[in-house]
């Protein structure tokens, strides 16, 4: 229950102060006093956006707090907000002139998604134009699924999941396929660059040793005549080094045995000597064996072409040539599981869909379940709301899997006995509309705790239907408290607490004040409801005979 709400410096209103009772509520005031202020007010209470300009002129920021009492099944989620031996809860919103906005509970910071959720189980708020939005085929949905309970709304939290879950697979899926076309194209540009890197057999060993080869047959003939002049120099005739060589070696062996350090020289000179003879013979073989095979440096021109292409292609050197084909051998085996993901990919929507199916029955069960129900207790309603065999039906037809299911729901409504019911969009007045509302709000709110705002719900209405929506008002707040903003003496007469709102143009800016009224004060603001002055008398004694009936 809101025990009290406080207003500062909130557009018209300077300071208001609102001790609240449980059971009906009701505040009036002339067209333009302020009355959608308090409505605005309660609405920041619930996380509501600040309208821009809605602090007072001159005042540096509005301040609107509501005292609730503490509800058990909150006092978990407050945690430390909260003191051991609390039995309320407050919710404050501040927004500055600059229009920045403040929440608050119990005193402490909190975010607007925090006050929001914790207000959402305080109070229920039914805004002006609340029954407009039952020509939604949402709204009217939202209701059904209320009146199924809570297991209905723990079902749609399931189908929302499965349904993002099987829009996130539809996507996967969609663009793996997309890029299917060019991955083919790139599966075979990279099977044809590994084919031919695979078909040449690439080795930086076999390089080197090519171009070494591909240097001497080039220069064949000057490497045989640099060895064979080199042999002939060295050779045994008179002229050789051979020659030369023996012919000091002999003088050597002349005198060996005299002194040991000539004989270790002499020995030194025979070395050299048939080193000499090696080298020669050495070189004639090396010069008969350049003589190379027919077309073999033709051959080896053509390998290392082969070779040099790839390089080109592929990095500049037989290295980077082979840790490309290392890149492709790798990029070819991530596109190949390309399948496996797709397949995957596959099987999450089908199991997506799935779910969401299963989950979209569950909830097409419930709700062809409550419909009738909810339909029968309706009408019920709307006979104490002077509609007396109007029909009302629920009617659900399927339509394509979305976050709330499967199922399209449309309130069917014949106001008048005897009349095909028809869409509630297409058929009921406004003043039947803002009936269907009450209807509806009061089988949906059967048993809940949350207190109920209602802003001008009674709008389009009179008479005796008006009398019918204020007893059930009343009803409604036989076991909660029910705040509604009216313009109906009707409805006003069954308060239990009664706020007036007066507007006092004379002072710049104008001031909105809001009082409770007791006793004589409710008769007379009953009868300026009923458009008449206060010396009326028939005007009021029809004030106090609403009273009476009360």
């Amino acid at each position: 229950m809101l025990c009290e709400l406080r207003v500062e410096n909130l557009l018209l209103i300077e300071r208001a102060e609102l001790r609240l009772a449980a059971g009906l509520n009701v505040l009036t005031g002339e067209t333009g006093a302020g009355k959608t202020v308090l409505a605005h007010a309660l609405d920041l209470l619930l996380g509501g956006r600040a309208k821009p300009g809605i602090v007072r002129p001159g005042a540096a920021e509005a301040y609107v707090e509501g005292v609730f009492e503490l509800p058990d099944a909150l006092r978990g989620e407050l945690g430390e907000r909260l003191a051991a031996d609390a039995t309320e809860v407050v919710l404050a919103r501040r927004i500055g002139a600059d229009g920045r906005t403040r929440a608050l509970v119990n005193g402490r910071s909190a975010t607007v998604t925090d006050l929001r959720e914790l207000a959402e189980s305080l109070i229920t708020f039914y805004g002006q134009h609340e029954h407009r939005k039952l020509a939604l085929a949402g709204a009217q949905l939202d209701i059904l699924d209320g009146f199924c309970g809570e297991a209905q709304l723990a079902r749609r939290a399931t189908v929302a999941a499965a349904y993002a879950a099987a829009r996130d697979a539809e996507a996967a899926l969609a663009q793996l396929r997309a890029l299917a076309g060019a991955r083919e194209r790139e599966l075979d540009l990279l099977d044809f660059e590994l084919a031919e890197i695979d078909a040449v057999e690439p080795s930086e060993e076999e390089a080197l040793a090519l171009r070494a080869e591909r240097a001497r047959l080039r220069h064949v003939e000057a490497l045989g005549t640099a060895a064979l002049t080199a042999a002939e120099a060295a050779a045994a005739d008179e002229t050789g080094i051979a020659s030369l060589l023996a012919s000091a070696e002999r003088g050597l062996l002349g005198a060996r045995g005299i002194d040991p350090a000539l004989d270790t020289l002499g020995e030194r000179w025979r070395a050299l000597a048939d080193e000499t003879a090696d080298l020669a013979r050495e070189l004639r073989a090396y010069a008969d064996g350049l003589g190379a095979e027919p077309g073999r440096l033709d051959a080896v021109e053509e390998r290392l072409s082969v070779l040099e292409r790839l390089e080109r292609k592929h990095g500049g050197t037989i290295a980077a040539v082979l840790a490309h084909a290392e890149v492709c051998r790798a990029r070819r085996a991530e596109l190949g599981a390309a399948e496996v993901a797709i397949a995957a990919a596959a099987t999450r929507l089908k199991e997506a869909r799935a779910a969401l199916q299963a989950g979209s029955d569950a909830l097409r069960k419930a709700r062809a379940a409550a419909g009738p129900k909810l339909a029968r207790a309706v009408r019920a309603r709307l006979d104490e709301l002077a509609m007396k065999g109007a029909a009302f039906e629920v009617s659900l037809e399927p339509r394509a899997p979305g976050p709330a299911g499967a199922d399209s729901v449309e309130f069917l409504i014949a106001p008048n006995p005897g009349v095909p019911a028809g869409p509630l969009r297409e058929t009921a007045s406004g003043g039947e509309l803002s009936r269907v509302m009450l209807a509806l709000m009061g089988v949906a709110a059967a048993g809940g705790g949350a207190t109920l705002v209602f802003d001008e719900v009674d709008a389009g209405i009179g008479g005796q239907t008006a009398r019918a929506v204020g007893d059930q008002l009343r009803d409604l707040a036989a076991d909660r408290q029910v705040i509604c903003i009216t313009h109906l003496p009707q409805v006003a007469s069954l308060a239990a607490r009664h706020f007036a709102i007066a507007k006092d143009t004379s002072r710049t800016p104008a001031q909105t004040t809001v009082s409770e009224l007791r006793d004589d004060e409710v008769v007379r603001e009953l009868v300026r409801m009923l458009g008449a002055d206060d010396v009326d008398g028939p005007a009021r004694r029809h004030a106090e005979e609403l009273l009476r009936a009360a």
